[in-house]
């Protein structure tokens, strides 16, 4: 959320950052709400303190003084009733516009109208060359016996799937590779709820812009699309000793989203499924841009250090405004080769959002001077399973069908090579 103070003294830039992220908006019905709603709270608190005066004389007036009063102070107490209610609904319509206020893009952000504008920043790796034609991910695992679709959609319904044997150790090594990498960095580990409360998805900018995304459980409970969610709802409404900044944690959890306005996209296979896993990095740091900027490129840079260590080919794009979430300042997405597709694919995000999230939440820290400030918030994937195991499998695939697995992981995985086996 950004600072109602700015809002006024930047309207324009805040109207062309809703442009830029092409969010619909009305900032001039925000600040004549506010208008409103301040010229509301004086009133309000005037009759309340003339109230308050008014009490304070009637033990010393007559008794024809105190009726004349208590007269007065009825019209008086209906007056103001009426004037908190108008203030409440104005509050009600003034915050519904503020929760619709999209953070202020860098620079550096792109103009463009969907993921399709997102530019390139980098490619790293060499894409197999086969001397035969490669399977795609879903033939590769059912003919190696690594998964059930059909079983899958039967117990979960559309998007379902069950991942078996190997797949499953796989998926497990990619998360043991990705805790040994992110603890040896000073990271903070986490097995983090993916039951959340609705304040805290408001709070890290999911509600209410994405309101279709994510699965309502109970009134006022939704399963997560993320551990940044509940990872920033942990520190909600606290003070930070400044000297404990930042803090550095990486989460694991389920995750789920409903893919609503996918219809009709990646239908087949485990690119775009419900529910998945998934290691995530978030920080907080102190509110300074260069810093924000700093952790930014260093996230980055952990979640290509572990594809570099798996041998995945992949490159850095960065989003176009409009591929932008409400309270993102900027955002790289790294894709991953898919060797089927001749394309890469979106395995990993990015993102930085200064004071956005921390000022809904209440997240605040204690600086040198003793200052309170909004301290920022910053979180990117890790790794995610089962997509990854798309591109994964895909590049180590082999002419006989069976796929190579990547050295780093062989400790765990106890092998070299994934062939079928029967079950």
């Amino acid at each position: 959320m950004l600072d109602i103070n700015f809002i006024r003294e930047n309207a324009e830039l805040v109207k062309e950052a809703a442009r830029k992220k092409r969010v619909v908006v009305d900032i001039d019905a925000l600040l004549g709400l506010d208008e409103k709603r301040r010229n509301l709270i004086k009133e309000v608190d005037a009759f309340r303190a003339q109230q308050n005066a008014a009490s304070e004389k009637i033990p010393q007036m007559t008794d024809e003084e105190r009726e004349q009063t208590i007269a007065a102070m009825r019209d008086l107490k209906e007056e103001l009733s009426q004037k908190e209610d108008t203030l409440k609904d104005t509050e009600d319509s003034y915050m519904r516009l503020m929760l619709l206020v999209p953070n202020i893009p860098d620079l550096s952000v792109p103009d463009g109208d969907s993921d399709a504008d997102n530019a390139e920043v980098r490619a790293q790796g060499e894409k197999p060359q086969f001397g035969f034609q490669p399977k795609d991910h879903s033939a590769l695992m059912q003919n190696l016996n690594l998964v059930d679709f059909e079983r899958g959609a039967k117990v979960s319904g559309f998007r379902g799937y069950f991942l078996k044997g190997d797949a499953v150790l796989l998926s497990a090594a990619l998360w043991q590779l990705a805790f040994e990498l992110l603890a040896r960095k000073g990271f903070t580990l986490h097995s983090a709820p993916a039951l959340v409360r609705g304040i805290t998805l408001v709070g890290t900018g999911w509600l209410p812009q994405g309101k279709d995304e994510v699965y309502k459980v109970e009134d006022d409970l939704y399963l997560a699309g993320t551990a940044e969610v509940s990872m920033m709802g942990m520190f909600e409404d606290e003070i930070i000793d400044g000297s404990m900044l930042p803090i550095k944690v990486a989460a694991f959890s389920p995750c789920y989203r409903s893919e609503a306005g996918s219809y009709g996209k990646d239908t087949k296979g485990l690119y775009r499924v419900h529910e998945f896993m998934k290691v995530e990095q978030v920080v907080l740091c102190r509110a300074d841009h260069e810093e924000s900027v700093r952790w930014h490129e260093e996230l980055t840079k952990n979640a290509e250090e572990m594809l570099q260590a798996l041998g995945l080919p992949y490159r850095v794009v960065v989003n176009c405004g409009a591929d932008l979430g409400l309270g993102q300042v900027k955002k790289y997405d790294i894709e991953t080769w898919i060797p089927s597709q001749k394309k890469y694919g979106e395995t990993h995000s990015s993102s930085y959002f200064h004071d956005f999230q921390t000022r809904r939440l209440n997240i605040r820290y204690r600086d040198a001077d003793g200052k309170l400030k909004f301290a920022h918030s910053l979180n990117n994937t890790m790794i995610a399973t089962p997509r990854i195991l798309i591109s994964l499998l895909e590049n180590y695939q082999q002419e006989d069908g069976s796929v190579l697995v990547p050295e780093v992981l062989r400790k765990w995985m106890g092998k070299e090579r994934i062939t079928k086996h029967e079950t």
